[in-house]
């Protein structure tokens, strides 16, 4: 009585492993039915669409794409499942290259702007996606090309800088572009309208050192330049103050008449770069009066008639002198 049980436990392990093995043998039939059909329906033809990116390439001789022309086609396709499965599984696919040169010639060659009909293209493409797919379709059904005339020419580049200095610190010359001017290329109808171009904007603040700065020169798109970088030069020196005593001349004296100014010498204060300091003096000034301005006035304007280039906010004192004039 006590080993009932046992043959009762022992009958009930055997029926599980019987059932497993149906389960087992079950399954693998289903694993084989369902590869039998998965391989019977690759074997068939389908039709469905795919996204090619597009490039085009090789424009004719001095011409060049001016517009933005389709970027991707949707080309619907009929192959055997095996073929699309392989494209599918593929993710991204190598753009599809349009020969710019061999469109324009079966197209008006005279002509700048190119319409296309894509149905036109079939043979081209389908050399490049797979022997295996057959198009149909391809969409957009229509492209247009602008191939505009290329044209090149030189430009000068003009500086965009915001400049601070410090006290007593100034330009020592003007902002210099090296080199000064680029060549550009793209559109006749584009290049035709441009007569410089800019650098991008730089700004500096509280300058007291000379400034050399590469900087990108800003221009049209479409467009390519022979050097789209140029470097800036900024001379920036110290100046201080100098002050010289000038005697002044008379100019344009009437015949037979002689001069006398009141005071016969002026002050001149003005600013010089401390490299050059030592070498300015009075020869390197003409301080003078014109008499044919005297006018009704009884005094004359001082000026200048000749001064260093590099010198910086000038003052004459006195500005105005009283005169004499004699006569024999």
């Amino acid at each position: 009585m006590n080993k009932l049980p046992f043959k009762i436990k022992g009958l009930f392990n055997l029926q599980i492993l019987k059932n497993d093995r149906r389960l087992i043998t079950f399954a693998i039939c289903l694993m084989i039915a369902t590869a039998l059909w998965f391989l019977n329906a690759l074997s068939k033809s389908y039709t469905t669409t795919l996204s090619y990116p597009v490039k085009y390439i090789n424009p004719p001789n001095n011409h060049f794409l001016s517009n933005t022309p389709a970027s991707e086609f949707e080309i619907t396709v009929e192959a055997y499942g095996f073929t699309l499965l392989r494209h599918k599984m593929a993710f991204s696919f190598s753009p599809v290259l349009l020969n710019l040169t061999t469109i324009k010639q079966n197209h008006d060659g005279d002509r700048k702007e190119v319409t296309v009909h894509t149905e036109d293209l079939v043979n081209q493409i389908a050399t490049q996606i797979s022997k295996e797919v057959k198009i149909l379709n391809i969409r957009p059904q229509v492209i247009t090309l602008v191939l505009d005339s290329l044209k090149t020419k030189k430009v000068d580049i003009k500086p965009v800088v915001d400049l601070e200095l410090m006290p007593q610190f100034f330009l020592s010359d003007s902002v210099v572009l090296n080199p000064p001017a680029v060549d550009i290329t793209g559109p006749a109808t584009a290049i035709d309208t441009i007569d410089f171009l800019y650098t991008e904007p730089q700004s500096f603040n509280e300058v007291n050192t000379s400034v050399q700065q590469v900087v990108k020169v800003i221009h049209p798109e479409n467009t390519k330049l022979s050097n789209d970088k140029v470097t800036m030069y900024i001379h920036v020196e110290k100046f201080t103050e100098k002050e010289l005593r000038l005697p002044l001349h008379a100019k344009n004296i009437p015949e037979g008449s002689e001069v006398k100014l009141f005071p016969s010498e002026v002050k001149v204060t003005f600013l010089v770069n401390l490299t050059e300091y030592e070498n300015i003096d009075e020869n390197n000034f003409i301080a003078a009066v014109d008499l044919n301005s005297r006018g009704n006035g009884e005094t004359l304007k001082v000026s200048l008639d000749n001064a260093p280039a590099d010198i910086k906010m000038i003052r004459i004192s006195p500005e105005n002198v009283e005169y004499l004039i004699e006569t024999d």
